[in-house]
């Protein structure tokens, strides 16, 4: 569990997509990263596969939901290889705007800095303003490198 001054961010578990299916519902969230919104079934079997983790020894698959007072709004993840950690976050619309994604992404970050983690990295759409101020809030610097469409985010620049 990682605590933030609003935010209690807990361990994904398979029950949580009753909730969170709500949470993901709305088709503007998809607007950069494409999809849709999904079932609750979906939500269950994509729940179970990340828990269930990468199966390589050398990956873990982080994954928690972010409670704001009662109720869930969203959700932060970390894919971490080696001392360099991939983030990425979502919050529901109803919730956007309120500083909630920037508070869960320095909370992640620091609690992953805590735990050894070296590098943390994000990719963020050039034209999603919202998560490019998040991820920057986070303390990670945007680099020219494009990966499928993304600008690469980095805590420190990549080595040649």
């Amino acid at each position: 569990m990682i605590k933030t001054a609003r935010l209690t961010i807990l361990p994904l578990r398979v029950e949580h997509a009753t909730e969170m299916v709500h949470v993901l519902a709305d088709p503007a969230l998809y607007t950069f990263t494409g999809g849709e919104p999904p079932t609750v079934e979906a939500l269950e079997a994509r729940y179970r596969r990340q828990l269930a983790g990468p199966g390589r020894p050398d990956e873990q698959w982080l994954n928690w939901v972010i409670r704001h007072e009662d109720e869930l709004i969203g959700y932060v993840q970390a894919t971490v290889t080696g001392s360099t950690a991939e983030i990425a976050w979502v919050i529901g619309t109803a919730w956007q705007g309120h500083g909630c994604a920037k508070e869960a992404a320095v909370g992640l970050v620091a609690w992953l800095h805590e735990q050894g983690v070296e590098r943390i990295i994000a990719h963020v759409h050039p034209d999603h303003t919202a998560s490019a101020a998040v991820t920057a809030a986070a303390g990670l610097t945007r680099t020219d490198h494009l990966d499928d469409g993304e600008y690469l985010w980095s805590t420190e620049q990549a080595r040649p």
